[in-house]
């Protein structure tokens, strides 16, 4: 085709933000975009083989296609979470459209960049109630609050494409883009500089953003009076590793993580408490409860009651974002500035005002009794980790599955994980080496996202292994299908390893042990049993390694083999449902009762569950 369109404009665009890849499925009401993007890849290749910086300056602009539009806008998701640029998702009107919205809240809620380019039907036809034809700003005003548009001019796009682009990247939500099938076909604008045309540049920057140095003093005094120091460590951490840990070090801190700042902390330190919260650990619990000062660091973790009491703590906040400043705990103080400028001078001005105290004083004494306190809890959670881990189950226990990988889990690979009850065995028993990825759906906590994740993470660095842990109820919504992309793509791929591990114990487990805890309700066979699949078998159909795990003594070789693989690799574990989820003492103590009452009333079927929770309960107990 020899004149440019607006479609080809959009891809121009895009290129011009750094993007090289776009996730979607196709339809009418797109396909001239699809055309375009084509177009860009044609005399020069498609990009799959590039990294994460973007390709080469004359690289087209790749088409990604999903099985589903939901996958693909995890996968734009999985994108932004890797690579931190903006991913980019496509669809046509109608059904496309809807079904992207769980993958955009997926971005809404954990706070990455990615926009979404939505066709319509044409303009002439809009307000007929015409085939497919909804309406599209509606639909999209919460999830994309910050900035969603519907072309309606040619002149027009650029300018929506820059806001929505220059908007995701500065707020790190979802934004939408939604553009009727005859602007895509219309001849591209020359744009000039004249009254209602506006001309605008594919450019953002962050900014530097600092507290001032009152509220800086301010938080220094709090931190500096504390005597048993806690960090609570979020995604917000993620580029203040160095300072998290020097600034805990100078205070004698125990440092716990929500699950999302997980990957960013070097677990393997003797002071770190791991996750928080009810999937966490009792090191953690014990922290959160016994501490006379907290640092919240980029985390807006939900899972306020295992927080210390309100009143019980002194508190500091540092967040980029200052919407998230005392939204989950009564802070004395809230610094708002990036987490390692402002930790860095933190830390300048507790030396200036006695953050490091003589070795001899009440205060140096107080804070080096707290942090052996601490290092002794950690120990005794590392101790009941393992502990756990090797409880008989029928036939595999499920945390034992991820006590394997941790260990050999190779330092440059890239970790997904889907919702449920393997998230609690990743959040307990996997230790990530330093600089690996790791990412879930964290806020939403929408099953199906552990393979789309980790495509996306494959396509950013096909020269590093991907593990992904799901569950069986996860792998039946979205993973099974997103295994035919796996087998479509994995031969362009220069390490082929792709590692999915299937937790197949034919229940939601996860779900059923909620309704034990916290509705004090047996489990409900028709709500929770999941057909049985051969998910091993099917990968060895799609041309996949298969390896079905059925007893304990299977698991090592099992990884060792993934691990070693010269094609992605499905293992399927068989693993036990009745292992329990219980949330570490004191908490998990009071939810004892509930669930005895609840397995009680399962007679014959839950006799299992309750020897399990006896078991962890005891092992709990002999240990507080």
């Amino acid at each position: 085709m020899a004149d440019r369109l607006v479609a080809d404009v959009m891809v121009e665009r895009l290129k011009a933000w750094g993007v090289n890849r776009v996730f979607g499925y196709s339809g009418d009401g797109i396909n001239g975009f699809m055309g375009a993007l084509r177009r860009s890849t044609q005399g020069g290749g498609t990009d799959s083989g590039d990294s994460a910086d973007g390709g080469g300056a004359g690289a087209g602009v790749e088409f990604v296609q999903a099985r589903h539009e939901e996958t693909a806008a995890f996968m734009a998701v999985g994108h932004a979470k890797y690579t931190g640029q903006v991913g980019v998702v496509t669809s046509t009107q109608g059904p496309g459209a809807v079904h992207l919205l769980n993958g955009l809240y997926d971005a809404k809620l954990d706070g990455v960049p990615v926009v979404a380019i939505i066709g319509q039907q044409s303009r002439s036809v809009l307000g007929s109630a015409y085939m497919q034809e909804i309406d599209l700003l509606t639909l999209f005003k919460d999830v994309a609050a910050q900035f969603a548009q519907m072309v309606s001019t040619p002149e027009q796009l650029p300018m929506v494409l820059d806001r929505a682009v220059r908007t995701a990247l500065e707020t790190r939500t979802p934004c939408v883009v939604i553009v009727p099938h005859d602007i895509q076909k219309a001849p591209a604008p020359e744009l000039d500089q004249e009254h209602g045309i506006i001309v605008t540049a594919p450019e953002w920057q962050p900014a530097r953003v600092l507290p001032h140095d009152d509220d800086l003093a301010r938080a220094a005094e709090v931190l500096e009076a504390g005597s048993k120091v806690a960090f609570l460590v979020g995604q917000g951490a993620k580029n203040a590793q160095a300072e998290v840990i020097a600034l805990a070090q100078q205070l004698d801190a125990g440092i716990t993580t929500s699950l999302l700042g997980k990957p960013h902390m070097d677990e393997a330190l003797p002071f770190a408490a791991g996750t928080m919260g009810h999937l966490g650990s009792t090191a953690s619990a014990h922290l959160m409860g016994n501490c006379d000062t907290l640092l919240i660091i980029g985390s807006n973790d939900p899972w306020t009651e295992f927080y210390p009491k309100p009143g019980a703590a002194r508190a500091v906040q540092v967040d980029i974002d200052g919407r998230k400043v005392g939204n989950r705990y009564p802070v004395e103080v809230g610094l708002v500035g990036d987490a390692a400028e402002t930790l860095a001078r933190l830390a300048e001005l507790l030396t200036g005002a006695g953050g490091q105290p003589q070795a001899s004083s009440p205060q140096a004494q107080a804070r080096k009794q707290w942090r052996a306190e601490v290092e002794e809890q950690v120990r005794s959670w590392r101790a009941l980790a393992e502990e756990r881990s090797r409880v008989p189950a029928s036939p595999v226990n499920p945390e034992l599955v991820v006590r394997e990988l941790s260990g050999r889990l190779p330092h440059n690979a890239q970790v997904s994980v889907d919702v449920g009850s393997c998230v609690y065995w990743y959040a307990r028993q996997l230790t990530l080496p330093a600089g690996v990825p790791a990412h879930l759906s964290g806020t939403l906590a929408s099953m199906g996202c552990s393979v789309p994740y980790g495509i996306a993470a494959k396509l950013a660095r096909p020269d590093r292994p991907v593990v992904a842990l799901a569950g069986d109820g996860a792998m039946q919504m979205a993973g099974i299908a997103e295994l035919v992309t796996v087998a479509h793509r994995w031969r362009q791929w220069s390490d082929p390893r792709f590692v999915v591990c299937v937790f197949n114990n034919r229940d939601l487990a996860e779900v059923t042990w909620e309704q034990r805890e916290t509705e004090s309700e047996p489990r409900f066979p028709d709500s929770q049993e999941i057909p049985d699949f051969p998910y091993a078998g099917y990968a060895e159909l799609l041309g996949l390694t298969g390896i079905r795990v059925d007893s304990p003594e299977q698991l090592a070789d099992a990884w060792d083999r993934a691990l070693a693989a010269e094609r992605p690799v499905v293992i399927e574990v068989l693993t036990d449902p009745d292992v329990p989820l219980l949330p570490p003492f004191p908490a998990g103590a009071e939810k004892l009762d509930g669930m005895r009452s609840a397995l009680a009333e399962e007679g014959e079927a839950g006799r299992g569950a309750v020897a399990l929770l006896d078991t962890y309960a005891g092992q709990e107990e002999s240990r507080s």
